[in-house]
């Protein structure tokens, strides 16, 4: 049975969202907001992050640390992925969403991007563990030279797609003394034991990248973009994990919605799927950072701020930051056809409410099916949270974070027992287990 066939037997565990009552209701009807899925949240005695009873966590990695090739733990930890190196070895690689204004914590000796004759301080770094102790064995920076490495993505054959959030270059905004345009994607292997050579990846555009996911069944890319009017992009490659042999880009056009935000009307409704086309891109590399609004002008539909983007079995789970009626966020699914000419997407979710979700950001899927997202808001008061969302569409609290920042880069091991999550800033790695697997049915008690 392939992977499609698979979906369409399984496919009825997830029930529509119009079951959860998690959404806006044309009619009117009230929302649900499930407890915990875990119980209720401790207070951590650490100040750092609660979690419900029987989970614990371990800083791994933080801010500051030396590191194997001298330099030290720079700050604004992103997007993550975990990658298993074989011979009982992980390997965590880890973005920094750095300006190039902040430390670097060291020189680099080969980059991508300079200003002022110095290398611009954003990169990734590598963090080696025993896959059994979860002990640091080695950390070092992998790639340099970039700016503002939000997101990315894991690949099928072990790299890790890290995404510039930055369109920035000479005579650009922020682009004084730097020599290069900026707004790509780049490649960098899991078993990487140092500093890789930047290579752009330019076929996939130039824009202000967040997240990236792989369809191992196609090969096919696909691509969100942090802005209020953003479009979800689609990369076919000439040939499968060969990045930078190029491809086509294409933008997804979503028929009867070309507006997915939901601010001033209701474009697409929850558990509704749609059809989608996806329409041919020119002038991918264009310096004007116009990309998404060419991409409109074709038919593309508009997303509020895609962010994180995470590949599950036969469909895509997309974050849009600030989407729907009250602007707190949604994430759509995309399922995926066997050959990407028939794909659909449904609105999975729409937070109503600040209790369920708060600007959503990067996000994945646990072995459960839940989905993990990580709260990025900046108010007045900050308070992110882990939020899981259940198969049904029910959202609730997984953790919450005491420090006045974000949680970033969720993912899980290999095998599932230990979900590893950023502190953006002062950067820490923390290492969550626990009983994923003993979770209270809130749907169905």
């Amino acid at each position: 049975m392939n992977r499609r066939s698979f979906l369409k037997v399984t496919g009825s565990a997830f029930a529509a969202l119009a079951a959860s009552g998690c959404v806006v209701r044309p009619t009117g009807e009230r929302f649900f907001i499930a407890p915990t899925a875990y119980g209720a949240l401790q207070s951590d005695p650490e100040g750092l992050l609660d979690l419900p009873e029987n989970f614990i966590y371990r800083v791994v990695s933080s801010l500051g640390d030396r590191m194997s090739d001298g330099a030290r733990v720079p700050d604004k930890a992103d997007g993550m992925g975990c990658f298993d190196l074989g011979d009982g070895q992980l390997a965590l690689v880890r973005n920094h969403e750095l300006v190039s204004t902040d430390d670097s914590g060291g020189s680099f000796a080969v980059g991508f991007g300079s200003k002022d004759g110095e290398f611009v301080p954003g990169g990734t770094t590598h963090v080696i563990l025993d896959a059994k102790t979860l002990t640091v064995t080695d950390q070092f920076r992998s790639l340099g030279g970039t700016i503002r490495n939000c997101s990315g993505g894991v690949t099928p054959w072990n790299t890790w797609l890290t995404c510039e959030e930055s369109t920035t270059g000479p005579g650009r905004e922020f682009g004084e003394g730097l020599v290069k345009n900026h707004g790509w994607v780049f490649e960098v292997p899991a078993n990487a034991r140092g500093l890789v050579a930047p290579e752009p990846l330019y076929a996939l555009g130039r824009f202000n990248h967040e997240a990236a996911c792989v369809d191992p069944e196609t090969g096919f890319v696909y691509l969100t973009e942090d802005r209020d009017d953003s479009v979800l992009y689609r990369f076919i490659p000439k040939q499968s994990g060969q990045l930078a042999m190029g491809g086509r880009l294409q933008a997804m056009q979503v028929v009867g919605a070309p507006d997915l935000r939901n601010w001033s009307a209701t474009s697409l409704r929850p558990s509704g799927v749609s059809a989608v086309n996806w329409l041919d891109l020119d002038d991918v590399e264009s310096p004007k950072d116009d990309l998404r609004h060419r991409a409109h002008a074709k038919g593309a539909s508009l997303i509020a701020r895609g962010e994180g983007i995470h590949m599950a079995q036969g469909e895509a789970y997309v974050c849009s930051t600030s989407g729907g009626a009250a602007r707190l966020g949604q994430i759509l699914r995309l399922h995926l056809s066997d050959t990407g000419e028939h794909d659909r997407l449904e609105l999975f979710f729409e937070s109503v409410s600040t209790h369920q979700f708060n600007f959503g950001d990067n996000l994945t899927v646990a072995p459960n099916g839940h989905l993990v997202v990580c709260e990025d808001q900046y108010t007045a008061k900050v308070d992110n949270f882990l939020r899981g969302i259940t198969p049904e569409g029910h959202a609730y609290p997984l953790a919450r974070l005491r420090l006045q920042t974000e949680l970033a880069g969720a993912c899980f091991s290999p095998d599932g027992t230990t979900l590893f999550v950023n502190v953006y800033a002062p950067t820490k790695t923390l290492a969550i287990t626990g009983p994923w697997d003993q979770f209270i049915d809130t749907v169905n008690a």
